[in-house]
């Protein structure tokens, strides 16, 4: 089961960190194996959270997530994503911004990290649009289950998470503007960040309510079978795919942050792609693994502390528009909220198992 899951990923792992040693030596192995190593141990709520809408699809789709899905993962968000950036800032075509990247390496860094504000609101946003959404819908199970019930009442309320999550923005975008003013005299990125921030809530709702009305329909279709045009199949397909582009888009949110602090290991384009690509590899094999082996059925609260890793991410990604944050506390504030989700779910299964009724959960 293990091989069969994680088979393409440790052969890539072998041929690409042979090749790395192949063609530029040892220090780029090593490299290329930290950041292999970083980007999995950074993305682990990554997985849980695509695990819990993979888990909506079938086999077939779960295979387009692993083939197709990983070629959108490595090769556009590690390799094409970082050079379209170098491209739009520097005003120039993709030849130029990859020879940028091989022979002006730290001019090629520069350029990603001034357009890190523009690319933290459109992930910042997608994400904390994820994180409102859930926390703000009433739930059989609650985990944190005194701050959840209040808000859940408060999700009664239309539009909220929109309105939440456009102050945020306005917050952001203004203390950018005035930190930008302060240190340089300039205001104008401020727009941008706007921007990129409504961008990032307009692809959320579009992706996300087109799956959701697929997935409704498809609920329609199975309740009501009568004489109806389109076919549980059909509406199945559509839903897929919606959801597919959801988790793309998901992935990507998460995976800017990695992106940019890959910098901080190296700048080297192919070393950066190539390592953070064996990485994304782990995360897609540990999503079909958690789904196939029902683990999110079973440790009922990693749900719910994935979408609060969700919530710490996008927060961070906001904040960063103005200061530094280092990656690995943003990993690790992910990992201590899925793991404490995890210990508390262990709990609740033990409560169970001595036949008691009453729901385990932290603050309950």
């Amino acid at each position: 089961m293990i091989l069969r899951t994680f088979g393409w990923s440790f052969a890539v792992t072998a041929l690409g960190l042979a090749f790395a040693a192949w063609q530029w030596g040892w220090e780029a192995f090593g490299i290329v194996l930290i950041l292999s190593v970083l980007e999995i141990s950074l993305s682990f709520d990554n997985a849980v959270v695509n695990a819990g809408v993979l888990k909506k699809m079938n086999a077939f789709w779960q295979k387009v997530f692993l083939t197709v899905g990983i070629l959108v993962a490595v090769f556009g968000m590690r390799l094409v994503f970082p050079v379209v950036i170098v491209a739009v800032s520097a005003e120039t075509g993709p030849v130029e911004a990859v020879r940028l990247a091989l022979d002006e390496p730290a001019r090629y860094e520069a350029l990603v990290t001034d357009a890190h504000p523009a690319i933290a609101a459109f992930g910042g946003m997608f994400l904390l649009m994820i994180f409102l959404d859930f926390v703000l819908e009433d739930r059989d199970i609650k985990w944190l289950a005194r701050l959840e019930r209040p808000l859940a009442r408060l999700g009664k309320v239309d539009m909220l998470s929109v309105c939440v999550a456009l102050g945020a923005l306005l917050v952001t975008a203004t203390a950018f503007a005035t930190h930008a003013h302060i240190s340089t005299g300039h205001t104008d990125k401020s727009a941008t960040v706007l921007l990129a921030g409504v961008a990032g809530l307009v692809t959320y709702l579009v992706v996300g309510g087109l799956s959701g009305y697929f997935e409704s329909r498809l609920e329609d279709e199975e309740s009501s079978p009568g004489d109806r045009p389109v076919s549980a199949v059909a509406l199945a397909g559509k839903a897929a795919f919606f959801l597919f582009l959801y988790l793309e888009v998901l992935d990507a949110s998460f995976s800017f942050d990695g992106v940019i602090g890959a910098f901080a290991v190296t700048n080297h384009i192919f070393w950066m792609a190539l390592g953070l690509g064996i990485g994304a590899m782990y995360v897609r094999s540990l999503t079909v693994h958690l789904v196939r082996q029902g683990t999110l059925d079973d440790y009922v609260y990693l749900e719910h502390g994935a979408h609060y890793a969700i919530g710490a991410l996008a927060g961070i990604l906001l904040v960063t528009v103005r200061y530094e944050v280092n990656e690995i506390v943003t990993g690790l504030i992910g990992v201590l909220l899925i793991a404490a989700s995890f210990v508390s779910s262990v709990r609740r299964n033990r409560a169970l198992a001595r036949g008691e009724t009453e729901e385990v959960g932290a603050g309950v």
